[in-house]
């Protein structure tokens, strides 16, 4: 991507834009992209896809010198020695060409060549000199009398320069890109927001809103010919209809409650020690019936299948979890699954507790960990809300763009 740097025929390198205005630009760039999405296509695509596109559009890709596949070309050149003070000439008003030796040495990069234009945070008033062409940095030596120590220690000199600027640029692109995606994703969820709200009134005022026939179902990403860009992800082609949902309060106190529940079986561990999940659920739905008003149950069918726990709110389900004992990294993996295959479209927040009564329940809590982000629904880890307990975001089974968040909490209960 180009960073909108002024182009001359002067080879003098990082001093054409300096790195404050670049990254301005690009967060400008990266505003309007988002401004730019249809509002329909923008409610029904996924925040984390959508969010992560931005991130690897605009996120700034550092250059890297391939000092291994350094080469060096020569050639015979015809070079002016007017100036040389060390020479009789007798018109130096005049060029005074002889023959010399021109030393082309090209060390190819990897990174975004526009970089070669910015002017670092850190810098010198005497940037190194040399041209871009392709995928290579060149650098050009002449000279009449040149042996091959001084054209070694020339080249030396020249990438140490390079290297010292492109190693503030590093650091600099490393804290721009570090807070990419949370200028992407409030900026999305803003104009989310905003869309959902002006719907709203659109509703309030009781008149059905207008159809444009000028805007696609679907987003067609254009043809991009200089560089390969992220594909924008696709939204969904029904329409957006906002639904109930869990608050992240309510959530939050759902997850307090089992949490509690299992401080209750370490200060009696003889009650619970022969307990199969069965019974563990029940003492779990016992303590949120107490909260929710008897609207917690067990083995509900929902969906394709019975769930564990599940709790409604005015005959709306807000959460569902599914209890299991700990029988290694394979049944965890299913049972995740099993979760997955009892939500619906509209459920977005459910749980997967993992009883374990191994001794090794530091190495369960590892494997859950390591396993979790594995499975081909998980997006990513959202926080780790304790030592044993992990929120994920997941998308559903059959709508990538519908998304649910999973917390995966662990107990080692009593054996």
């Amino acid at each position: 991507m180009s960073f909108g740097l002024a182009r001359g025929a002067t080879d003098l390198l990082f001093c054409s834009a300096d790195w404050h205005s670049v990254i301005e630009n690009r967060r400008k760039e990266l505003l309007t992209e988002i401004d730019r999405v249809a509002g329909g296509d923008l409610l029904n695509t996924s925040t984390a896809d959508f969010v992560e596109y931005i991130y690897k559009k605009f996120c700034i890709n550092p250059i890297e010198l391939e000092k291994g596949s350094i080469s060096v070309d020569q050639r015979e050149t015809k070079i002016d020695v007017s100036r040389d003070r060390g020479r009789y000439i007798s018109d130096r008003s005049r060029p005074f060409h002889v023959t010399g030796t021109t030393f082309e040495v090209e060390i190819p990069f990897s990174g975004d060549a526009e970089l070669f234009k910015v002017q670092p945070t850190s810098f010198t008033f005497n940037p190194p000199r040399g041209t871009v062409r392709g995928g290579s940095l060149f650098y050009t030596i002449s000279g009449t009398d040149l042996d091959g120590a001084q054209v070694r220690a020339s080249i030396d000199r020249f990438i140490n320069d390079v290297e010292s600027n492109l190693g503030t640029i590093r650091k600099d692109a490393a804290s721009f890109n570090g807070s990419l995606r949370q200028v992407a994703m409030e900026k999305v969820e803003w104009r989310k927001q905003k869309l959902l709200k002006d719907r709203n009134t659109v509703a309030e005022i009781g008149f059905p809103l207008k159809r444009r026939d000028d805007v696609p179902a679907t987003y067609v990403a254009r043809d991009v010919q200089r560089k390969a860009l992220p594909a924008r992800p696709k939204p969904a082609t029904t329409p957006f209809k906002p639904e109930p949902a869990l608050s992240m309060e309510e959530y939050g106190n759902i997850l307090q409650i089992m949490e509690g529940m299992v401080s209750v079986m370490e200060y009696s561990p003889h009650a619970f020690k022969n307990m199969g999940e069965e019974d563990l659920r029940t003492h779990f739905l016992v303590q949120l019936n107490g909260q929710y008003q008897g609207q917690a149950t067990g083995e509900t069918f929902n969906f394709e299948g019975k769930t564990d726990i599940l709790i409604k709110s005015e005959g709306k389900n807000i959460f569902i979890a599914e209890c299991k004992f700990w029988k290694g990294e394979k049944a965890f993996l299913a049972t995740i699954d099993q979760l997955l295959s009892y939500l619906s479209w509209r459920d977005t927040k459910a749980a997967v507790l993992v009883f374990s009564r191994q001794k090794d329940f530091t190495n369960v809590c590892n494997t859950i960990r390591a396993a979790t982000p594995t499975h081909p629904n998980c997006k990513k880890l959202i926080r780790e809300r304790g030592e044993t307990s992990y929120q994920y975001l997941f998308s559903h089974r059959d709508d990538q763009n519908r998304e649910m968040l999973v917390t995966i909490s662990a107990f080692n209960v009593p054996a």
